[in-house]
């Protein structure tokens, strides 16, 4: 049996196959069948502007012979794009086998919607007569620019943002919850000034939020201008029409776009390029978040909660693999080799038009489903441990030279406060502690064999590796608005 002949087809790649489930809500938006039913939706959008303009356009933008046409019929043209299904996806194929162009199938493909109105409409309906104004004036990038932005916004809105958020929002939670519980931190591999569990949870939160913020800052650009962005076309058809005005109109007002009025043939990519860098960005923030998280969790700073029935060895069967952390690791990466191609291809084209772009776009889907990917598996992962206490307070209390920089640092303060005896504390400190391993009986003997006040030496006293962190319970609280 060849697996090429097995139907339905097998997929090639995971996103379509073994992780169909979680990167399915992207083929609403960013699969072939989506981008030709927003390629339709630009085309009848377009056919209802020429047609009855726009409110307010001191000009009038029908084309000389073309009526207005009724509420029945433009609401027949905007069914077009919504009844875009299993049928038409397979219409839409045929002409295109024969075409060898998409945008071409397209045009064929509502010319075969207009016949049909009569159907629907009755007989006096004029729809099957406007086949002439279907891609009029356009170049196929004119209508595939608008399609992709459209797809593009709708797909990071609906599906990447929410999913992208939901992990900013435990994070948050996580924050909260453990924004008390003292963790030893680590500088270089070596113990290091305590911190809190809770604001480390934070500091990947207020990170992430960031990029996501520049997300919903994100600009989408469209145009529709013609072959090299000139309007050359359209002016010598009909010199009677502020093109500017309505292609203004067509951009803003019906696709809800940024007009970009300065392009060549296509639209220049750069607002895709920031987009991809951002959320580049956003991926290795949580790849950094993934590996942290694996090194918790290996350092047994993090417990794993087992799933019953699952298999972490198929020879050790103690083990409870981090694989929700590692798979999001790898994810991440591979999303962020294929944004940051996008991002750097989709800024250049030879003169005033090449098809490197259109090769190069195909693959946004792959490039957003291996981050949201990424973003479900780590979000399950996180949602999947718990803090290990006993392992943190025993870290902690192993660590009593942590201690030594709260020390030095308030004999440096005393010695700026003009308190005797408290010259050199860093090399003083730093004979006692460093590359040793002290408990609390040397600190305190340390701390009473300098020449401090009482009530310095009994804060300093009091002090342990768990009481040892600052203002960072604060700074989960923290306004960062």
């Amino acid at each position: 049996m060849r697996l090429t002949d097995i139907t339905p087809p097998i997929a090639l790649t995971p996103l379509d196959g073994r992780y169909q489930h979680q990167t399915a809500p992207l083929t609403e938006y960013l699969s072939e069948p989506a981008l030709n039913r927003e390629r339709i939706l630009v085309e009848v959008e377009w056919m209802i502007l020429l047609s009855n303009g726009y409110e307010g356009n001191a000009h009038q933008p029908a084309l000389e012979g073309v009526r207005p046409l009724t509420d029945r019929e433009v609401s027949y043209l905007r069914g077009i794009p919504e009844a875009f299904g299993s049928e038409g996806i397979a219409a839409h194929a045929a002409y295109e086998a024969v075409t060898h162009h998409d945008v071409k199938a397209v045009e064929y493909y509502i010319d075969d919607q207009l016949d049909k109105a009569r159907q629907a409409l009755g007989p006096d309906t004029r729809l099957p007569e406007l086949k002439t104004l279907v891609h009029f004036a356009c170049t196929s990038e004119d209508i595939n620019n608008l399609a992709y932005a459209h797809c593009v916004h709708q797909a990071v809105e609906q599906v990447w943002l929410p999913a992208a958020q939901a992990l900013a929002d435990r994070l948050e939670a996580m924050a909260q919850d453990y924004r008390d519980l003292p963790l030893l931190a680590l500088t270089h591999g070596q113990p290091a000034t305590p911190t809190t569990l809770g604001k480390e949870m934070a500091v990947y939160a207020y990170r992430l939020n960031r990029q996501l913020g520049h997300v919903r800052r994100q600009e989408y650009l469209g145009k529709l201008n013609g072959a090299t962005g000139s309007f050359a076309a359209h002016v010598v058809a009909c010199p009677q029409v502020d093109w500017l005005a309505l292609s203004r109109e067509f951009v803003e007002g019906r696709m809800g776009l940024t007009w970009n009025p300065l392009t060549t043939q296509i639209e220049s990519h750069d607002w895709q390029a920031e987009l991809y860098r951002t959320v580049a960005h956003a991926n290795r923030v949580l790849h950094n978040l993934a590996v942290d998280m694996w090194l918790y969790i290996s350092r047994g700073i993090f417990a794993q909660e087992a799933v019953k029935g699952a298999t972490g060895s198929s020879t050790m069967p103690h083990k409870v693999n981090p694989i929700r952390f590692e798979n999001a690791e790898a994810n991440f990466e591979m999303s962020c080799s294929l944004l940051d191609t996008l991002a750097a291809t989709l800024l250049e084209s030879r003169w005033q038009r090449d098809l490197t772009d259109s090769t190069t776009q195909r693959n946004i889907g792959s490039a957003l489903g291996y981050s949201l990917l990424a973003l479900s598996n780590l979000l399950t992962g996180l949602e999947s441990v718990h803090p290990n206490r006993a392992v943190m307070d025993r870290e902690l209390d192993g660590n009593w030279e942590v201690l030594g920089e709260a020390i030095q640092t308030t004999m440096r303060a005393r010695q700026l406060a003009g308190d005797p005896g408290m010259g050199q504390p860093y090399e003083k400190v730093k004979e006692l502690m460093r590359g040793r391993s002290i408990g609390q009986s040397q600190v305190e003997e340390f701390i009473d064999s300098q020449d401090f006040d009482p009530q310095t030496a009994a804060r300093l006293k009091a002090l342990t590796p768990g009481t040892y962190t600052g203002l960072a319970c604060e700074l989960v609280h923290f306004d960062k608005s």
